[in-house]
């Protein structure tokens, strides 16, 4: 991990400083996958997601990922563990003005709308991609998965983010993208339509004062 001030020197030349983008999609819906259709490491975005590091710790612990295991005592707090090390590693990001991508679920619409707004008010631009499945899909594919959900859990989350969908859409405007990773989709055309527009996003220099005004002082100190 970079110590505080590589992020510094990094974030002032970062190719995508001052952007960030949510992530939104139920279980089995494919971010990760469409993540690197998009391109979006590649452009030098920082990939923030708490699940890589739960993954790695429920390993640590020689712990299976089952529904059985990851709502255990036990389990919660390995997940716990892992959203401190990733809350960590973003608030060292953002300290530099990295340029964000932010992996989540999107069940919880004022978790983000609160993240959204914090990182607004110092200078940032957001987008979101949204991956959307049908529930058939994401049940189908949540089953195929080492660390399973189960039916149940996966027709809730389904729901609850696509509840969510609409307000999104109104917080983000013209910069919502969303993509139908269903099966049978044509996920190829839709995943190419955003790399090329978060491309130019991303190419754009900021515009809040806030975030030249930083520019300008990080500069100096060099």
């Amino acid at each position: 991990m970079l110590t505080f001030n590589q992020y510094i020197q990094e974030g002032v030349n970062d190719p995508a400083i001052f952007k960030a983008v949510f992530l939104a999609g139920g279980p089995g819906s494919g971010k990760s996958f469409i993540v690197g259709k998009t391109g979006l490491v590649g452009m030098g975005y920082k990939l923030i997601n708490s699940d890589s590091a739960f993954e790695r710790e429920l390993k640590k612990a020689s712990l299976e990922a089952t529904p059985e295991t990851i709502f255990t005592k036990k389990g919660q707090e390995i997940r716990a563990k892992a959203k401190q090390l990733t809350n960590k590693q973003m608030a060292l990001a953002i300290q530099g003005r990295l340029g964000l991508v932010i992996d989540g679920t999107g069940k919880d619409y004022m978790k983000i709308k609160n993240q959204v707004n914090s990182l607004r008010e110092i200078g940032y631009d957001v987008a979101m991609i949204f991956v959307n499945t049908d529930l058939d899909t994401a049940i189908s594919r949540d089953a195929q998965r080492p660390r399973t959900l189960g039916r149940d859990i996966v027709s809730k989350m389904w729901k609850d983010v696509q509840k969510n969908l609409g307000r999104f859409q109104n917080e983000f405007g013209r910069n919502m993208y969303i993509v139908d990773n269903s099966e049978g989709a044509n996920y190829e055309g839709a995943s190419m339509s955003i790399y090329k527009r978060i491309t130019q996003w991303t190419k754009e220099d900021p515009k809040n004062p806030k975030a030249k005004k930083w520019i300008e002082t990080q500069r100096k100190k060099k």
